[in-house]
């Protein structure tokens, strides 16, 4: 059973910056697809950014290209997600799943980590 544990959220200015982690405890994550989803009050959840077990692939949700960067430390056993320029429409839970690649659905999840952008 993987559990992920997710770190780094806070409160935080419009575009100021945060970076979250995804940590994994008892397991390795080197096998893992790790995505980041996030889910707004009263909105669906969406996939934020998704990198493969070997970190040679990314994709990005449209709206976060450009500001958010995710990359992964095999030694750390720790997926993060740099986020600058931050807006407040990026205000929202944001969890990490694993799964066998960034098309297939979420293996496992974390329990969730609040970002709040506000001036």
């Amino acid at each position: 059973q993987l559990q992920l544990v997710e770190s780094g959220g806070g409160l935080v200015q419009p575009g100021g910056s945060l970076r979250l982690s995804c940590a994994a405890s008892k397991s390795t994550l080197d096998y893992y697809t790790i995505g980041w989803f996030r889910q707004a009050p009263g909105k669906e959840r969406e996939g934020v950014a998704c990198i493969s077990s070997a970190g040679d692939f990314t994709n990005y949700l449209g709206s976060v290209k450009g500001r958010f960067t995710i990359s992964r430390d095999k030694a750390k056993n720790t997926v993060y997600l740099q986020m600058n320029n931050l807006k407040p429409e990026d205000t929202a839970v944001y969890t990490c799943g694993a799964r066998r690649n960034c098309l297939s659905p979420v293996n496992y999840w974390g329990q969730g980590t609040q970002v709040t952008v506000s001036s």
